[in-house]
């Protein structure tokens, strides 16, 4: 792959990465895993000034896809939660069963154990309690204000959950009580109105922490155990797609339209397979 089709396609990761912080469901390290990136994000996570210059220039196109997505995200998706929420949620069950065969895919090249249901078990439990326990997007976006504290300790569970693949960290943020006030916060600083900032900066910072102390305990699971490992996948992208069938059934919309859930539900699949589709074809060389 030439340097420019590869810059563009680490552009469309970061795109899809930064969409999954705000996608309830929605694991980044999924798709990570899909289109070849994950392992080069371990590693620079774990060590990030070892090959410095290289990683900089493999984060950079990253960096320019996940602002895309976040803009895209403040424009599209919050009108869509605001007006459409039962419906977007069809969207994310879609994006989810479009990734699971790829990922029992992973786990036959490895070799299935059956000790490896005893992972996979436990992270469907952990993500099927995270999605019942979450109150829902919109109600998320009405919560209490939240303070540094608050905003420090879930950016460090944010950043401690993004590396685990089939965790959504949005729906870390939506049962701490700061998903709404994070994406009122991006809403505003879009405005240039900069009165968010400290907390968005402190967010981050402790989300970045969260991410060094994860990623080198991941990334050893992976390296020994990578049966053990995409079985723990499983179970939580199925645990996380339980959940959300659980609170799209149960959710209370006079808006919502079967024919709408299901364009959602379509659309999230096509785009997940699209997914897998990049990801074999371009993920072993972009990542290179």
């Amino acid at each position: 792959m030439g340097k420019l089709k590869r810059f563009f396609y680490r552009v469309l990761c970061g795109f899809f990465l930064g969409l999954s912080v705000f996608a309830p469901g929605f694991s980044g390290s999924v798709i990570a895993i899909i289109m070849g990136i994950y392992q080069d994000m371990l590693r620079i996570v774990s060590n990030p000034f070892k090959r410095l210059k290289q990683n900089i220039l493999f984060c950079i196109p990253l960096g320019i896809g996940a602002v895309l997505s976040a803009v895209l995200f403040v424009l599209a998706f919050k009108f869509l939660f605001d007006s459409y929420e039962k419906a977007t949620y069809f969207l994310f069950i879609g994006l989810i069963t479009g990734n699971i065969p790829e990922i029992l895919r992973q786990i036959r090249r490895c070799g299935f154990q059956k000790r490896y249901l005893f992972g996979g078990a436990g992270a469907f439990a952990a993500a099927l309690t995270l999605g019942l326990l979450s109150t829902g997007v919109g109600q998320a976006a009405t919560g209490i204000t939240s303070g540094l504290p608050r905003f420090a300790l879930s950016g460090l569970a944010g950043g401690l959950t993004a590396l685990v693949p089939g965790m959504s960290v949005s729906m870390i943020l939506i049962l701490m009580r700061v998903y709404g006030q994070l994406i009122t916060a991006a809403e505003t600083l879009m405005h240039l109105d900069f009165s968010p900032l400290p907390a968005v900066a402190v967010f981050g910072a402790c989300a970045v922490l969260g991410l060094v102390l994860a990623s080198r305990g991941i990334r050893f699971l992976f390296k020994k155990y990578p049966g053990f490992a995409n079985s723990t996948v499983l179970g939580f992208m199925g645990g996380s797609l339980l959940g959300l069938l659980v609170q799209s059934v149960r959710m209370p919309d006079p808006r919502f339209h079967w024919w709408l859930g299901g364009a959602m539900l379509t659309v999230g699949l096509a785009t997940s397979m699209l997914f897998v589709v990049l990801g074999r074809k371009f993920g072993t060389e972009a990542a290179e």
